[in-house]
């Protein structure tokens, strides 16, 4: 974890904290971002720096709450007084988003978390976190450091273990009214990041919505994900058929 909150700011409007997947790398982010400005003042949050000259320096082992007290901090400085952010993380994005939930409720109007894997929550979640890592463990180990370093190998070595392993807390949210939404790939149905989503609406008390394309939507279908996302935040989630 960085001391330093490095970010990037677009768009005008009420203030949407976007925390990315990955190692926190907004590789692609571009098209998304853009189309959301439109309607926000979208502030982009790189918890690790890696898009802005960290990328190849040490990096210890991460946690939701480090990634989620970042995000609070950057809140803290990019809010104006009395008001509230609505927030977007996707992957190990949406696990830190749920953390930053159940920890500063206070300071956030709405909280959207796509295809957040903390599988461990679903009845089989050992044996299906043990084949993600297994899926991951089969494409080799990009280096994490050095001038070879690269976002997915810092994501290996420091990201994907601990945040597949994290149960999300239950939130105050309810009491402090923030509107929570489950966000899922249309094209995931029947995975068990899918199955996830489903249960942590109903445990944590969120809606449940589809959103289009996968586990990459954000990327691959970014201007209809982004209308999707803006019309979930602005307009109230409805539970998915």
């Amino acid at each position: 974890m960085t001391d330093s909150l490095h970010h990037a700011v677009t768009g005008s409007g009420p203030v949407l904290l976007i925390v990315p997947g990955g190692a926190g790398h907004p590789m692609g982010f571009g098209p998304l971002t853009e189309r959301l400005a439109r309607r926000f003042t979208v502030v982009t949050y790189d918890p690790l720096g890696l898009a802005h000259g960290r990328l190849g320096l040490p990096v210890p082992d991460q946690r939701p709450a480090d990634w989620s007290e970042g995000a609070y901090r950057l809140l803290q400085a990019v809010l104006p007084q009395g008001e509230r952010a609505y927030v977007f993380g996707t992957s190990s994005g949406g696990i830190a988003v749920l953390e930053l939930l159940a920890r500063h409720p206070e300071r956030l109007a709405g909280v959207v978390a796509h295809e957040p894997p903390c599988v461990t929550v679903l009845p089989d979640g050992a044996e299906r976190r043990a084949e993600l890592l297994a899926q991951f463990d089969g494409a080799g180990r990009p280096p994490a450091e050095g001038a070879s370093a690269t976002p997915m190998g810092v994501f290996l070595a420091h990201v994907l273990h601990p945040f597949t392993a994290h149960v999300p807390p239950v939130p105050s949210a309810p009491a402090a009214g923030v509107r929570l939404t489950l966000a899922v790939g249309a094209a995931s149905r029947g995975q068990p990041l899918y199955r996830t989503g489903e249960l942590l609406a109903e445990r944590l008390g969120g809606s449940f919505v589809e959103f289009p394309g996968g586990h990459l939507g954000t990327l691959d279908h970014p201007e209809e994900f982004a209308d999707r996302l803006t019309e979930t935040l602005l307009s109230g989630a409805h539970t998915s058929a």
